[in-house]
């Protein structure tokens, strides 16, 4: 520490001021602080310069605090108070940070497979062990890719497919596959049960035969910052060209597949979703599958890590969240 005129300061003297301000006497406040008198002697001294005025009238038997030393007495006292409980603090914060976690997730997956997927990973922690504060950042993929390159989080759960890259160096970073699911075309129900917008059953996504009039399809589609919209784009574009034999009109564009699910019930055209995510919908008849076998995507779950150690807490989550028959890459 620095004080007037840029004179060091050493917190052992404050120490040293408060020890001799007890017992009045060098020799006994040597012997308290575990230091020689001469070496004692010289810390006081040091430090009544470093003050500017003297804090001991030395001519008292035993010796006691000037006016200025009253003065200072208190505030030495809290300050070396304050600063002990800030190093406490920080320590607790150090603690704290080693056993948290943080995640990033796509919203989808954070509002239907993340809930289940840790409650098995806790299941499986050894018995004693438990998870750490988690903290969850759930946003577009990009945003979530964002924060793994920041290393503001620890992993991303996100979707993912073989086709299609990411900017997740894999020298810097692996992944897990921890589940999978699939992309289905849907689309809101009529009276009858059938879809109110359907990929006709002829359609391919093929190259379009000379003279085929091709029908539009109302399509609900994810926006650039998507995962899920990348892999649509790099594994059904060309079912989508210009020269396929289906046609489609983006009538609607967003980046959660929990929106265009929301719209798709609305009746406002076909959108392709996770069926982790509309199970209970495709159940209650709430929305259709608008299209056969041919229209659906598969998709893995991927847990994506640094390669670099993490904190023993994060590396435990690590090792019990790939389950059985989890792959890595």
């Amino acid at each position: 520490m620095m004080g007037p005129g840029n004179r060091p300061l050493d917190l052992d003297w404050l120490e040293d001021f408060i020890v001799l301000a007890d017992s009045g006497n060098f020799s006994r406040a040597a012997q308290a602080r575990h230091i020689a008198q001469p070496a004692f002697s010289r810390h006081i001294k040091s430090l009544e310069e470093w003050a500017g005025v003297d804090l001991f009238d030395r001519t008292t038997h035993p010796v006691s605090l000037t006016a200025a030393g009253k003065r200072l007495l208190p505030e030495i006292e809290d300050v070396l108070q304050r600063l002990e409980a800030a190093r406490s603090q920080a320590r607790a914060a150090h603690e704290q940070a080693a056993v948290s976690l943080q995640f990033a997730a796509t919203h989808a997956l954070s509002l239907t497979f993340f809930p289940t997927w840790l409650g098995k990973v806790e299941a499986r922690l050894p018995v004693g062990r438990k998870m750490g504060p988690i903290q969850m950042v759930s946003d577009s993929f990009a945003a979530c890719e964002d924060l793994m390159l920041q290393r503001r989080a620890q992993f991303l759960l996100c979707h993912g497919h073989p086709e299609v890259a990411n900017r997740l160096d894999p020298a810097q970073f692996e992944f897990a596959v921890v589940g999978e699911d699939r992309l289905l075309p849907v689309s809101a129900a009529n009276a009858d049960g059938k879809p109110q917008h359907a990929i006709p059953a002829e359609a391919t996504g093929n190259v379009r035969r000379s003279g085929k009039t091709k029908t539009a399809l109302p399509v609900l589609t994810y926006g650039e910052a998507s995962g899920i919209g990348q892999i649509m784009r790099a594994v059904m574009g060309s079912a989508f060209g210009e020269r396929s034999d289906l046609a489609m009109r983006i009538v609607f564009t967003a980046h959660h597949a929990v929106l265009l699910k929301t719209m798709a019930m609305e009746g406002r055209g076909v959108a392709w979703l996770p069926a982790s995510l509309i199970a209970p919908e495709l159940a209650s008849g709430a929305l259709t599958r608008a299209g056969d076998d041919r229209w659906t995507v598969p998709i893995e779950v991927r847990l994506f890590r640094p390669r670099a150690a993490l904190s023993e807490t994060a590396e435990a989550l690590w090792r019990e969240g790939q389950g059985e028959g989890g792959s890595r890459q």
